[in-house]
């Protein structure tokens, strides 16, 4: 049986325990990928490890109603199936949670508007300990949306809130002009945004709502800058519906604003809010692109503890490049993404399997050697 995640409040809270992916961008097919507490991904550059992460934006959107949106900021169906329309004519995602007992599948195709739009459609339930079968339920389109945006009940309605708590965070853009370093709302704090860009509003929430969370994020971010005091955190003085961020010098009353601090220090306070905000708070699913970017290798290692930490209460999923964030993980939270004749290959590492190597190497080390796969290979085939 799968591994249950820990809510943070005593119950055991379902994760995704396999998935089956066809016809999305480099994945021609992957079947029942086996997914853990916490998942590495690593591979070369076009492996498929984005696209792998870009899954779980895909559902995400199909739940909020913006299949049309996704597809089209995409470039298309042409551009979303695997080499194109003229190779892939259907697109299938199958996600099982917990053991099987949830599980939700959606086939798309593309329409004469090079849209994508909903063939087939259904929710399972199955108690094994009251059923041979699992109960199945096929959901009615919503238009040109998928029926999962529809506010259902029952199996469908679990689903629906699930997906509803995942999240995706891209915190790569630290430059002047980034969200992360913009003025925003006071009152956008209901949860930390994909970039970040809610990021002092959602601290002003924390501190004056969840203090101990609050106080934990403020130390663990004096471990990694250790000039750093606390954050300032208050509407501005032009208008008080907005809020930016401000932050004081340790032994100093001067303090500053986002603009003074580094690309690096930025982008570990957002993930260490992220990663230490309440357990009410968390996604259900957090996703991660290459978080490690930019930072000094103690952030980090204080990074994948973290990841580690949070894994009791959700679910994570990091796509790296890093052989150092290798280092911090076991094998088996390893997924190795590979490109073969032009397509995306997932292979979950074994312990067993590389006893003899672990013996004298690190996992990031048996990368580095080529031991592990996830390199660039020879493309021996031309896809149509």
């Amino acid at each position: 049986m799968s591994a249950k995640v820990n809510d943070g409040k005593g119950n055991a809270s379902p994760h995704i325990a396999w998935l089956t992916v066809a016809g999305f961008k480099s994945i021609e097919s992957v079947q029942r990928l086996q997914m853990g507490r916490v998942n590495i991904v690593i591979g070369a550059n076009g492996s498929g490890k984005s696209n792998l992460v870009n899954v779980f934006s895909f559902l995400e959107s199909l739940r909020a109603g913006r299949l049309g949106e996704y597809v089209a900021r995409a470039g298309g169906a042409n551009r979303l199936l695997h080499f194109g329309t003229k190779t892939t004519d259907e697109l299938i995602i199958d996600v099982s949670f917990w053991d099987d007992v949830n599980r939700y599948e959606i086939i798309l195709v593309p329409d004469a508007f090079d849209r994508l739009v909903p063939l087939a459609e259904v929710v399972y339930f199955w108690d094994k300990t009251k059923y041979e079968r699992p109960y199945n339920d096929s959901l009615s389109s919503a238009g040109t949306e998928a029926g999962i945006s529809r506010n259902t009940s029952g199996a469908a309605g679990w689903i629906q809130a699930h997906l509803d708590r995942w999240r995706l965070y891209h915190f790569h853009d630290t430059g002047p002009k980034s969200a992360l370093r913009r003025t925003c709302p006071l009152h956008d704090n209901g949860f930390l945004r994909s970039d970040g860009s809610n990021l002092a509003a959602f601290l002003y929430f924390l501190q004056a709502r969840h203090k101990e969370s609050y106080d934990l994020i403020r130390r663990t971010i004096r471990l990694v800058t250790p000039f750093f005091d606390d954050f300032i955190l208050r509407p501005t003085a032009m208008n008080d519906d907005m809020i930016r961020l401000e932050w004081k010098h340790i032994g100093t009353d001067t303090y500053f604003d986002v603009s003074s601090l580094s690309d690096g220090t930025l982008r570990f306070m957002a993930v260490a809010t992220l990663l230490l905000q309440p357990a009410e708070l968390l996604p259900s699913v957090i996703l991660l692109d290459e978080p490690e970017l930019g930072l000094h290798p103690f952030a980090v290692t204080m990074f994948c503890s973290l990841v580690k930490s949070v894994s009791i209460k959700a679910q994570v999923i990091v796509a790296t490049q890093s052989p150092l964030v290798l280092d911090h993980f076991e094998p088996e939270d390893v997924l190795v993404a590979e490109r073969r004749d032009g397509a995306s290959t997932f292979t979950k590492l074994i312990t067993k399997s590389l006893g003899v190597w672990l013996a004298d190497y690190s996992l990031g080390q048996l990368w580095e050697k080529n031991e592990l796969g996830g390199r660039p290979n020879v493309e021996t085939r031309i896809a149509p």
